[in-house]
Parts: structure tokens; sequence; C-alpha cells
């Protein structure tokens, strides 16, 4: 088995501790014969309670049925204080609707840092994922480029082996035509 100094020189042509961190992480790798697992920061079970509220809020604030069950809301809000006008002359919450206009500036102002959270726990995410899949495909062209070098090794002894058993032949050849 090769070291990881090794593959680094032979196989990426560069001194292993020139190499960034991803790329020296591939290397040991392919010393080892492993395949590149998947990293243990993108496991869901680690997060904290306020993570999975953070997502579950965003998840849900992102839906239709939020949509849906918001529309609603709005609009049982404003038959209410019409029916009570019409029916009483009296609202709780006159025409612009001041107090639903306060409650909906308060939900978007809860909403929206918690939305970020969730969005900024998804972009480590997907960089952590984005990481790994680099080291895959590096690992991948490494590994063909060892398999390129392989070939190219087999076929050189191949056309060594066939130039020497053509000379071999014409060795024969030469022999039956002094024979007869």
């Amino acid at each position: 088995m090769r070291s990881h100094l090794d593959v680094a020189q032979q196989v990426i042509g560069a001194d292993y501790a020139s190499l960034d961190e991803l790329t020296q992480n591939v290397t040991r790798h392919i010393a080892k014969g492993k395949p590149i697992t998947r990293h243990p920061s993108g496991n869901d079970k680690a997060m904290t309670r306020g993570q999975r509220a953070a997502d579950a809020v965003a998840r849900f604030g992102g839906s239709w049925a939020f949509i849906g069950i918001f529309a609603v809301i709005l609009l049982v809000w404003v038959a209410l204080n019409s029916l009570i006008l019409v029916r009483y002359r009296n609202n709780f919450d006159p025409y612009p609707y001041i107090l639903l206009n306060l409650m909906l500036s308060m939900t978007a102002a809860i909403q929206a840092p918690i939305i970020l959270m969730s969005q900024n726990r998804q972009t480590e995410k997907d960089r952590i994922h984005a990481e790994h899949d680099y080291e895959v495909n590096l690992k991948a062209e490494l590994e063909i480029m060892q398999l390129h070098e392989k070939i190219d090794a087999l076929r050189e002894v191949q056309w060594l082996e066939l130039l020497d058993l053509q000379k071999q032949q014409m060795h024969l050849l030469n022999q039956l035509a002094q024979s007869k």
C-alpha cells in the first residue's frame, strides 16, 4: 500500500504539504483505498431544539398551508369587523385595520429572522455537501488518471512483447529462408 505522500507526488504531481485540506483528504483516501464517506456534520440528530424549531417554522411558513390558513384568518378578521360594524355600528378594529396591521407586522418581524436562521443552516449543509461532492469528484478524477497510467503501462508492455515476438518471427523466417 502506498502512502499519501507518494500518492500526492505521483498522482497529483505536488508535495503533500502544499495541497489544500480537501485534496490532502482525498490523497489519504486513495492511499488507503477507502471510499469517501459522508461528513458527520451533516447529521440532523446533532441539531439543537432551537434549530429544529427554526426549520419547522421555515418549513410551515413557506408552505401553501400557511398561506391558506393566513388568508382564512384575514378574511375572518375582515368579515367579523364588517359584521360588527353593520349590525352594532361598532367594531373592535376600524376600517384601516390598524390592529390587524400591527399583528401582521409582528408576525413578519418574528418569522423573518427564524426563516433566515433556517436558511443559514441550510446554506451550511449545502456547503458541506458541495465540499463532499468536490472530494468525491476529485478522487474519481485521480483514480481515472491512475487507471489511464496503468492501461498505458500495460499497453507499453504489450508493445514490447509484440516487438519481441516480431523479432523472433523475423529470426525464424530468416532461418527458414536460409535453410531452403
